[in-house]
């Protein structure tokens, strides 16, 4: 593996964090700098880590470790696969979750785990004390339980599970660099399947889905917001006096420049996020068929560089409808789409 694929992702993106450091609230801003410090930690030994042992297909195996509000991993064993649920619905919920992704990859593209060869899925729940984030770390999920106010237990949203996951599929294949566009196209394709792991385990069409990312998991201290991010509408999941105003742009009109964030990797995928949603709803039914199935192409076809910018992706998505779909209206919906958010294809 390159060293991209030693990128620690969360799923709180870390201009939020920072935000809400600068609280006025002492409780608000020092769980947020308990969690940019736990993060930063994360980062270093995610650095410092050997490359993943290949694993042999056997179907899912799944292990939740209770980390016991510490920080050492993986923490005490609760649970193995197939095991009886526990008394704790944390580590329920994150078993769950694991099952949800694992059935979406197998069951619909065929694929063994996030690895494609059978990786038994790891996750340790109630991580450090109110830490706000979940992350992967290239090895295994990670939950925390939230501060209670700003943010709940990081097992309620199945999505956020399937996010996070999915970071592991790029990494065993696109494996896209961590930074400005190519980083932005890492986060959206971990956005596009972490919503499609709900619509999946909910039996939603595309029409029925919420396309939000981190839904149920914002505390009662925030007051106008509904998730951490939107496929539907970027920019609007929310607009609160702590976390701010939700910075994501829909189309290339409003693309943001920065240095932090790895180059706004949070912040611009919500243009080719907007992209998939305007595919997914102009072809209509189960997102996770066409849309899901031309995007899944790109991601292990192989041919997708590791700095990929968004019109190398928008190319690749026409050419994938193209050999699975002929000149369909899969070509069509997948060229307007990138049109409308102002990426080219050609």
């Amino acid at each position: 593996m390159t060293p991209h694929s030693s990128v620690f992702c969360s799923i709180v993106p870390p201009h939020i964090l920072e935000r809400l450091a600068r609280s006025a609230n002492p409780a608000f801003a020092e769980a947020a700098r308990r969690t940019l410090v736990a993060d930063a930690g994360q980062r270093t030994a995610r650095r410092l880590a050997p490359p993943l042992a290949p694993a042999a297909a056997t179907g899912v195996r799944r292990t939740i470790y209770d980390a016991r509000n510490g920080t050492d991993l993986p923490g005490v064993k609760i649970q193995d696969e197939g095991g009886q649920p526990t008394a704790d619905a944390t580590g329920n919920r994150a078993y769950a979750g694991l099952g949800a992704t694992y059935d979406l990859y197998e069951k619909v593209y065929g694929r063994a785990s996030i690895d494609g060869n059978g990786m038994p899925l790891i996750a340790s729940i109630h991580y450090d004390e109110k830490y706000d984030n979940a992350f992967w770390n290239g090895e295994q999920m990670v939950f925390g339980d939230g501060d209670g106010q700003l943010f709940v237990d990081f097992t309620v949203s199945v999505d956020v599970i399937g996010h996070e996951l999915t970071h592991g599929v790029t990494q065993s294949t696109a494996n896209l660099a961590y930074y400005g566009q190519s980083g932005a196209l890492n986060e959206s394709v971990s956005d596009v399947f972490g919503s499609l792991v709900k619509q999946y385990a909910l039996g939603q069409t595309a029409d029925q889905a919420d396309w939000l990312i981190g839904e149920g998991l914002l505390g009662p201290a925030i007051d106008r917001g509904v998730a951490l991010r939107s496929m539907k509408a970027p920019g609007t999941a929310y607009d609160d006096d702590e976390l701010g105003k939700d910075p994501q742009p829909a189309t290339m009109d409003d693309y943001v420049r920065t240095h932090s964030d790895n180059g706004g990797v949070h912040i611009n995928s919500g243009i080719p996020n907007h992209a998939f949603y305007l595919v997914a709803t102009a072809l209509g039914g189960n997102a996770w068929e066409r849309a899901g199935q031309i995007w899944y192409d790109v991601l292990t076809g192989g041919t997708l560089d590791e700095e990929a910018k968004f019109a190398d992706f928008a190319a690749a998505t026409v050419a994938a409808a193209k050999a699975r779909y002929n000149e369909g209206e899969e070509v069509k919906a997948v060229r307007d789409a990138w049109s409308a958010v102002g990426v080219p294809t050609s």
